[in-house]
């Protein structure tokens, strides 16, 4: 079935390979991860000067660090001699530089080549043309982003703009004070479906009466199957028994200041491509990272996010944990019984989306574009 001759209710997915096919992956790895604004880590796991976290942006290894004047950086994590990886655990702390364990190169926070076998030997080799390669790197929202381009683009219109397009404006999301909360809960899912499943999942909530109904209980609009990022700048609203976005609507915690009256027992959902995604509520955020790793594997970290005073006091926030953890579980399922279906003959050319699915026709226009191919027709 061609897109042509379906009913006007339909409009077409992306085909099968899409979501099965290495090459195509390899080509979404160069055209999207490697060239655009990608969230590699809290920068609250980097506290100090040397902590450091490794983390695979498309087909590279990146090494993001905390320099001596607090500054955060990120580098290649390749050796400039012979190659080798310098770090191999995903995190850790240094205390004064990087050594690569295979010849001892030794590259200092800012990543300048600072010691060698026999480097004193070799005058014409300059520190810093030989020292690590950096990529450049933004801090927003409490996260750090890193782009591998050469010529990356504006941060605030790829990045910021993607906000703006769901909230309307980006003063939405800094009333939540992102980068002040504290890390309440960490979850890492390993997730057995390609990226664009899970993105698409997440756009939509035709699936919501079927598999959520933890969430429908608390956000009762969801039931009808349209998801809030269907509408510009609507956030759902809490049903009216319901006290909190807690796993049985019980009470949350501590709402966060900045949180606008008309923003209060409200859930907002967003995407920013190409691979993260933000819940907000009163009193905590919910920020996805996904990190694809195979065309048919995706791992996803999430963090909880609560006022640092919630956090440090010991508070429980495991009500509200569990709540998007059920969420989590459920729509991951999903994800990996569909992935399978995607390499059936009977997904060759796609399926379909209703109407309150349209929106994410939208995305699949934009990874047509990203990877400079067409929707057939």
């Amino acid at each position: 079935m061609t897109s042509t001759s379906l009913p006007n209710s339909l409009i077409a997915t992306l085909p099968g390979s899409s979501y099965t096919d290495p090459e195509i992956f390899a080509q979404e790895q160069e055209h999207i991860f490697e060239t655009m604004w990608f969230c590699a880590a809290r920068a609250s796991d980097l506290a100090k000067p040397g902590a450091f976290r490794t983390v695979d942006v498309g087909r590279e290894s990146i090494l993001v660090t905390r320099a001596r004047d607090n500054s955060v950086r990120a580098y290649f994590n390749v050796c400039r001699h012979r190659g080798a990886r310098i770090c191999t655990e995903q995190s850790g702390e240094v205390k004064r530089a990087f050594q690569c364990p295979y010849h001892a190169w030794t590259y200092d926070l800012n990543g300048k080549l600072v010691a060698a076998p026999n480097l004193t030997k070799m005058p014409d080799v300059g520190r810093t043309e030989y020292g690590l390669v950096s990529v450049a790197v933004r801090e927003w929202l409490g996260y750090v982003w890193v782009c591998l381009s050469e010529n990356p683009p504006s941060f605030e219109a790829d990045v910021i703009g993607d906000v703006v397009s769901r909230l309307g404006d980006a003063e939405a999301i800094e009333r939540y004070d992102i980068a002040a909360l504290s890390v309440g809960k960490r979850i890492v899912y390993d997730v057995k479906a390609n990226w664009k499943l899970i993105i698409e999942n997440f756009m939509e909530c035709y699936h919501c009466a079927t598999i959520h109904p933890e969430l429908t209980e608390v956000l009762p609009e969801f039931a009808d199957g349209f998801a809030a990022q269907y509408y510009v700048g609507h956030g759902a609203e809490f049903g009216a028994e319901v006290q909190g976005f807690t796993v049985d609507g019980s009470e949350g915690l501590d709402r966060i200041p900045g949180v606008a009256e008309d923003q209060d027992r409200r859930y907002y959902a967003i995407t920013v491509r190409p691979q993260v995604f933000i819940n907000l509520v009163p009193d905590h955020v919910i920020f996805h990272r996904m990190y694809p790793v195979a065309v048919d594997r995706t791992i996803v970290e999430c963090d909880w996010l609560y006022l640092p005073d919630v956090v440090e006091s010991g508070r429980d926030v495991s009500r509200s944990v569990e709540l998007f953890d059920r969420v989590n579980r459920q729509d991951f399922d999903a994800c990996e019984r569909t992935q399978p279906a995607m390499n059936s003959r009977m997904y060759a050319k796609g399926g379909v989306l209703v109407p309150s699915e349209h929106h994410i026709g939208a995305f699949h226009d934009w990874v047509h574009e990203r990877l400079g191919t067409q929707q057939s027709q």
